[in-house]
């Protein structure tokens, strides 16, 4: 004899993660974050902005990560230093797109 389970209300759906299109970091990974610090800043000067070891002694991505996974202070301010960037980048091209003043 076999007992089979009362047929109860099917769960609904768990809702889908809202979109985060104004988010600029969201879908990047931190190894993309390092590498775009890195190559605009430069690891010396990068070490000056976020001082910890990883960026100024014997700096790599590798070693980057491993700790910026481990420590959130961490990793907020380099998230908070790429979107700075960001912000940089864009005012940079804002004036290279806007012709010099007539006089």
């Amino acid at each position: 004899m076999t007992e089979e389970a009362p047929a109860g209300p099917v769960p609904p759906p768990a809702p889908a993660k809202p979109a985060q299109p104004r988010n600029p970091l969201h879908g990047l990974t931190l190894e993309a974050i390092v590498t775009a610090l890195a190559d605009y800043y430069g690891w010396e000067r990068l070490s000056e902005l976020v001082p910890i070891r990883c960026f100024a002694i014997d700096p790599s991505v590798g070693s980057s990560l491993k700790f910026l996974r481990k420590t959130p202070w961490a990793r907020e301010k380099v998230e908070s230093l790429y979107l700075f960037m960001l912000r940089e980048q864009r005012r940079e091209q804002q004036q290279q797109q806007q012709p010099p003043p007539q006089e």
